[in-house]
Formats: structure tokens, C-alpha cells, sequence
């Protein structure tokens, strides 16, 4: 094994070693590319061999950190995290609640329907996990647990709800993968669409079900409201103003009238209009959202420059010629490759946030599998999905954390952990059927080419 390969190899160990330390992702990225950049030049004055590495090749990363802070894509992070900030606190999710559970009410497992069917506009509008997780876990969790809901049932399903954001468009996570790859972040918003809708159908399911053959787990409430036209017209004009921001900002985007940094200035400024209307906004208000929004997306761009170093550092010592040889020498063919792709993504996502997958992992290995002739828009939804799982698997599964944090007294995190994995089985039922059935990803995007 040449030099340059045993120093790829450390210098991704590493990463991952320094991870576990609690230090900020970003230090750890920029400062393991520093140091391997500095030992790469060492190594090559003492054993005189050209490694690959020098001053003017490490210089590089300064344009590209240019290009990181002046690509337009990009400027849909802060308008779409503004965009859910704001939307949390209009009071929409609240409404949304109180009158869909009238309309579910007479059904089993219906309050946890009603939370499915709120999380999923809240993934359409805000995307923002920690914030969707936390209210759906306040509105929905009481609830739940007066009504008799089994506390599994009643985790499980806030935490998987709550992290389809991540997935459904707009998606701050699509925005940050089609950057990464030079795929176009429509194609992707597009492609995510029924995946998404696919999970939240699979999550639906699995509570009917539970409903029907466990019911003491999931019970129908005794008073009941019976449902109307005037009940059925209330519920309507409730989700009017949410449904109508998604339209505004997805269908813009469908339609081609405007690029998804375009629409995300449309979502911002609509949730800031729905909130005016509803009197949720004034200076405090607006102060903690644009500060909010300023942290994250520091924290974000942060990432994005650590990971630009720690790439092209990684690219200088032959890492992806490294990763793409170790992959294409597997003994299985270019399906096989896919499936082990996606089976240690699933791994990783035990320990790594989606934000480190996202930049690192997904680079490498995406040249790889559109090289066996893979549509890159149906990889880059299947990691994306193999990523949403992430925010639950223990034991650094964030959406169980986030619940953790404001779950009500007797809500253990063995109760958490035993109440996402029969959700964590769907998501990977969901994750094989858009891997053998393409066009769940590939239609929507072919037929706006097409038009």
C-alpha cells in the first residue's frame, strides 16, 4: 500500500475517532485536514517521495471556499429555516391539532393519525426536525397518554413523524446534498416527493393496524364528537393557510416560475404574513427568529468550509480513488455495491449526524455509483432516506433526544427506543421499495422534463 493511501485511511479514522470527543464537527473536519495536509508535506521531504500534497495545492481550498460563500443555491438555507422558525410560531400546528382531532376522533389509533397527518405538514412547510419533534411531542404526547395510548405508540410515533422534514420538500438536507453533487435541487425536491408521502402512508398503516389488532393500545375515545359538514369545513379552512404556503413554495418550484432559492423567499416572507395575520409576530418575535436563523445557519456554513478542506486534502492523498477501487473490487455487481453503500450509511447513521454523511460520505461515494450507471437522483433519495433514519436510531438518534427533552413523566428513553423501532422497520420497507421501484423517484422529475 503506497503512502498516500495508509494516510487517506488515517486521516478518515481520525475524523471519525474525534467525532466521539465533543468537539464542533466543524474544528474537526477543518483541523484534521490542516493536520494531514501538514504530515502529508513532512512525509514527502522525508521520504522524498511526491505524495500529492503541497502549499500551492492546498492553497486551492481558498477559491473554493469562495465558491461556497457565493453559490446561490445556498441562500435557500436561511430563508427556508426562516421559513419554518417562523411558521412554529404562528400557532398553525396548534389549530391544526385541535380540530383534525375531531375529525380522527372516532377512529383507533385517530390521535395518532392526527399527529402523523400535522408532523407531515409541518415536514412540508418547516423542515426544521428539532422544532417539528418538540411541538409534535407538547401537542400530541398529553394527549395521547390521557386517552390511554400505549407510551410506545405514542414516542414512536412523534419522533418518526416528527423527522420527515428532513425528507419531504423543502428540505435544508436536499438543499446541502444537490450543492454537493451539482444536482439540481428541484430535481431532488421532486424525486423526494412521493418517498415521502410513502412513509407517512407506511406510518399510517402500521397505527391502523395497531389499532385493529392492539386496542387497548391505541382506543377510540367514548365521547366523540360525530363528524359534520360544519366540523369538515373547519378542519378545511385550518389547514387553507399552511397548505397554501407549501403550494405557493412547491408549486413555484414544480411549475418552473421560480428556482428553489427564489421559492424559499416566497416561504419566508408568506410565514411571516400568516403569523402577522394571526398576531403571533412583533419585534421580541422577530428578533428570536432572525437570531435563531443566524446560529443555524453559521453552524451549517461552519460545516460547509470544514468539509471543503477536509475534501480536497482527502482528494489530494487519492481517498476517492481509494474508496471508489474498494468498492468497485467488491465481489457482488453494481446492485450488489448499491445495497453495501446503503447498508453502511445505515450504520453510520448510529453515530454520525445526517450533516457529516452528507458531506463526506455522500461525495465519495456518489462518482461510484453513478459510474455503474445509476440514476444519481434515485441514490442521492435513497441516502437521503437511509439519513432520516438516522435521527432515530440509537444511540445518537437526535429526534430522541429532542423528545427526550420535553417528554412528560414516565416517558423513559427505553420507552423511546422500544416505541421507534417498529417505525425505524418502515422507513427500511420504505427504503426497499423505492430501491426496487425507481419511478417513485424518477417520474416526477422525467415528467417536469417532459413538460
Amino acid at each position: 500500500m503506497e503512502i498516500n493511501e495508509i494516510l487517506a485511511i488515517l486521516m478518515f479514522s481520525s475524523f471519525i475517532v474525534l467525532l466521539f470527543t465533543g468537539f464542533p464537527v466543524a474544528w474537526v473536519l477543518g483541523g484534521v485536514a490542516l493536520l494531514f495536509a501538514m504530515i502529508s508535506m513532512v512525509a514527502d521531504q522525508m521520504w522524498d517521495a511526491w505524495i500529492g500534497i503541497d502549499w500551492q495545492y492546498v492553497s486551492i481550498v481558498v477559491p473554493r471556499i469562495w465558491d461556497v460563500m457565493t453559490n446561490w443555491v445556498l441562500v435557500a438555507l436561511p430563508m427556508f429555516v426562516f421559513m419554518g422558525l417562523m411558521l412554529d410560531r404562528s400557532g398553525i400546528a396548534e389549530d391544526l391539532m385541535t380540530n383534525l382531532v375531531r375529525l380522527f376522533g372516532r377512529v383507533r389509533g385517530g390521535l395518532a393519525i392526527t399527529v402523523t397527518f400535522v408532523g407531515l405538514l409541518l415536514a412540508a412547510s418547516t423542515g426544521i426536525i428539532g422544532a417539528s419533534v418538540v411541538l409534535l411531542a407538547l401537542l400530541g404526547i398529553p394527549m395521547m397518554m390521557r386517552q390511554g395510548y400505549s407510551h410506545e405508540l405514542a414516542c414512536g410515533t412523534v419522533c418518526s413523524t416528527g423527522t420527515l422534514g428532513i425528507l419531504i420538500p423543502p428540505s435544508i438536507m436536499l438543499v446541502m446534498m444537490g450543492d454537493r453533487l451539482g444536482v439540481p435541487v428541484g430535481d431532488l425536491f421532486l424525486g423526494a416527493l412521493f418517498p415521502g408521502l410513502l412513509l407517512a402512508a407506511l406510518y399510517i398503516g402500521y397505527i391502523f393496524a395497531v389499532g385493529l389488532l392492539s386496542p387497548h393500545s391505541a382506543p377510540a375515545p367514548k365521547d366523540a364528537e360525530p363528524v359534520t359538514p360544519l366540523l369538515i369545513a373547519k378542519v378545511f379552512i385550518t389547514v387553507l393557510p399552511a397548505a397554501g404556503l407549501i403550494l405557493a413554495v412547491l408549486g413555484s418550484i414544480f411549475a418552473g416560475i421560480a428556482t428553489p432559492t427564489e421559492a424559499s423567499g416566497v416561504g419566508a416572507f408568506g410565514a411571516t404574513m400568516l403569523a402577522l395575520i394571526k398576531k403571533r409576530v412583533d419585534l421580541k418575535v422577530l428578533y428570536e427568529v432572525a437570531r435563531e436563523t443566524t446560529k443555524t445557519t453559521a453552524f451549517i456554513f461552519a460545516l460547509l468550509l470544514g468539509a471543503t478542506a477536509f475534501s480536497l486534502v482527502l482528494r489530494g492523498l487519492g481517498g476517492d480513488e481509494l474508496i471508489e477501487s474498494a468498492l468497485t473490487g467488491l465481489p457482488f455487481g453494481p446492485t450488489g455495491i448499491v445495497i453495501t453503500i446503503l447498508a453502511i450509511t445505515f450504520v453510520l447513521g448510529f453515530f454520525l449526524d445526517w450533516i457529516e454523511l452528507t458531506l463526506i460520505i455522500l461525495p465519495l461515494v456518489a462518482p461510484v455509483v453513478s459510474g455503474l450507471g445509476f440514476d444519481l437522483v434515485w441514490f442521492t433519495i435513497l441516502f437521503a432516506v437511509c439519513l432520516q433514519t438516522s435521527f432515530l436510531t440509537p444511540p445518537v438518534g437526535f429526534a430522541l433526544f429532542y423528545l427526550k427533552g420535553v417528554a412528560p413523566e414516565g416517558i423513559t428513553v427505553g420507552t423511546i427506543y422500544r416505541g421507534v423501532l417498529p417505525f425505524i422497520a418502515m422507513q427500511l420497507l420504505g427504503l426497499t421499495i423505492v430501491f426496487y421501484w425507481q419511478q417513485i423517484v424518477t417520474w416526477l422529475p422525467s415528467m417536469a422534463y417532459s413538460n
